[in-house]
């Protein structure tokens, strides 16, 4: 298979030094290996997403110097495809639907214990209120979640390679992390028709990627991305997460952080070599 990686940035506002950084190791990457770099946009979230803002993604990139092979994958176009393979794991009697409000969940997980993590890679764990609900029960208004605990029971728990600096080696699946540390995962979320966790799991196969590379705070969600992969029967990329980008005060950029966005230095002159040299590159 030819070495594959992508750059995969939301249309809901302006790259900043952190995405530059990312696409550029992830160009970089595939360059050395004589291999391909793609690019996907990841616009589930209607709401938010703007044509402006995915447009302003292409001629950031291209700027940069970076090229990639057309069409690009948009996550709007590909409803189908998540409805699929959402189908797949409702076939495996491992989805529900939940009607729980943010606080809701907030009081149902009531006094934390000490020792068990309050929050994981989906956000707050959640207590597993509407687990014993039908799928014959859910509702528009409800999202749908993953019963962890016969997720696990019905997929062999893979091992997946990190080549990322802070995080290098093989790192095998933990049952009783993903229990307690992860807990019963959104699938689809409400008016969105799928969730990140199952977008992206999706997008990397179809698009032959071979090399994830993405930011360190993502790597937590990889023990998600695997075990779906497993229960699918999805090849297990190798992935890299990398250091973050961050401000002088040590904060994570952010996407309303535009005083470093990289159309902002484009205005005020900078060269794509200068920021490359930003980014340390």
């Amino acid at each position: 298979m030819t070495f594959a990686t992508r750059f995969a940035p939301s249309s809901t506002g302006p790259l900043h030094l952190g995405h530059a950084y990312s696409a550029l190791l992830a160009y970089d990457l595939a360059q050395a290996a004589g291999g391909e770099f793609l690019l996907r946009i990841e616009d589930i979230d209607q709401s938010r997403s703007r044509p402006q803002w995915e447009t302003q993604i292409y001629d950031d990139l291209h700027w940069l110097g970076l090229c990639w092979p057309q069409p690009v994958m948009r996550q709007s176009d590909r409803l189908g495809q998540y409805r699929q393979t959402l189908g797949a794991l409702i076939d495996l009697g491992l989805v529900y639907p939940c009607g729980c409000k943010r606080a809701d969940i907030e009081t149902a997980a009531g006094a934390p214990q000490e020792g068990v993590p309050q929050f994981g890679p989906d956000g707050r764990i959640y207590p597993g209120t509407c687990r014993k609900r039908p799928l014959s029960d859910a509702s528009p208004h409800d999202v749908l979640r993953l019963d962890m605990n016969k997720a696990i029971n019905a997929s062999e728990l893979r091992t997946f390679c990190e080549t990322g600096e802070a995080f290098a080696g093989a790192h095998p699946l933990d049952a009783n992390t993903l229990l307690d540390a992860v807990g019963d995962i959104i699938l689809v979320r409400r008016n969105m028709g799928s969730s990140y966790h199952l977008s992206v799991v999706v997008d990397d196969a179809d698009q032959n990627i071979t090399h994830v590379v993405r930011g360190e705070d993502l790597f937590d969600a990889t023990q998600i991305h695997v075990l779906l992969q497993g229960l699918l029967g999805l090849p297990t990329p190798v992935y890299h997460h990398h250091r973050l980008i961050r401000d002088t005060t040590g904060k994570r950029l952010a996407k309303r952080d535009d005083a470093r966005a990289i159309s902002l230095y484009r205005q005020q002159g900078a060269s794509p070599a200068e920021i490359r040299a930003l980014v340390g590159l």
